[in-house]
């Protein structure tokens, strides 16, 4: 029997893992309720890590180590786990779902895939409804793992209270040449594989390189698949002093920027839209610009 929107307010705010992921479906899919849902909701102070980097940085392994890690210890954690999505079939293969699998028996953990849903950033603005669902069921901790796509997922950070920034050894030639956004939002990095060749040498040029920040930004080296190094990141994410207070007015922006522009383009069909253009360009006269002028 269906619940009542406070009576699912109530089980949130309760931890009822059930009544959560039934409102998190309501909220991703934009079913009826949501806008309601979403106004009723009251955050609490949970702190928000990102876990951000490269394909193939093992993010996913440093994920399973710190979900390891706090709810062997009692505490309850939530996972929010962001997967691309293909911009052919719109689909998107979830694959954290596999690759956590060992977390999804236990009474405390809580993970959801969700689909970037075409947003180059890696974040859609259903993951920031999402993650204040989250924050109002009362986690300890809630994780955010983001596609790793480059530059553009800088927009964790006006998400997350704790940016964890993760890159690999091979990077050690290149460190000039990553993306300078995703070099500026982190406020830890990890040197994952650490047991590859070169990792010493990178973690102290990363070291190097953020050296006279107003802020001391911790190099932490770990090979996640080992949970080596893995109690190090957590020293540094529990002693890690969010600062990002005074900033908080212009992070709201953005979070409201993001949520303006999902509701103003809600009415655009996808599907149409590419129907129409797939007849329009076949015109040898096609204009991308006045095709555009021609929306209504």
């Amino acid at each position: 029997m269906a619940i009542s929107l406070p009576e699912m307010v109530v089980q949130v705010r309760s931890g009822n893992f059930k009544s959560l992921a039934r409102a998190l479906t309501i909220v991703e899919n934009d079913l009826a309720g949501s806008a309601e849902f979403l106004k009723s909701l009251t955050n609490r102070e949970t702190p928000v890590i990102g876990i951000t980097g490269p394909p193939g940085a093992g993010k996913s392994s440093l994920v399973n180590g710190l979900v390891n890690y706090w709810s062997g210890n009692g505490k309850s954690v939530a996972v929010l786990a962001v997967d691309p999505t293909s911009p052919f079939n719109l689909g998107s293969l979830l694959g954290d779902r596999i690759r956590m699998s060992e977390q999804f028996n236990k009474k405390n953990v809580f993970i959801r895939s969700i689909a970037t849903r075409g947003s180059l950033g890696g974040l859609s603005s259903k993951t920031i409804e999402m993650t204040d669902v989250l924050k109002a069921a009362g986690f300890d901790y809630i994780l955010i793992e983001t596609v790793g796509v480059g530059q553009s997922e800088v927009e964790i950070a006006g998400l997350a209270d704790i940016s964890v920034v993760v890159l690999v050894p091979e990077s050690g030639d290149e460190i000039q040449n990553i993306k300078s956004g995703l070099m500026e939002i982190a406020d830890i990095f990890v040197v994952n594989k650490s047991d590859r060749e070169g990792a010493d040498t990178f973690a102290n040029n990363l070291k190097n390189l953020v050296h006279g920040r107003p802020q001391l930004i911790p190099v932490i080296k770990t090979t996640a698949n080992r949970s080596e190094g893995v109690r190090d990141l957590i020293s540094a994410i529990e002693s890690h002093t969010i600062t990002k207070a005074d900033r908080k007015p212009f992070l709201l922006a953005e979070k409201a920027w993001k949520l303006l522009q999902y509701k103003r383009m809600k009415s655009v069909d996808r599907q149409k839209l590419f129907d129409e253009i797939n007849l329009a360009y076949k015109n040898p006269d096609f204009n991308l610009y006045q095709f555009i002028e021609s929306i209504n």
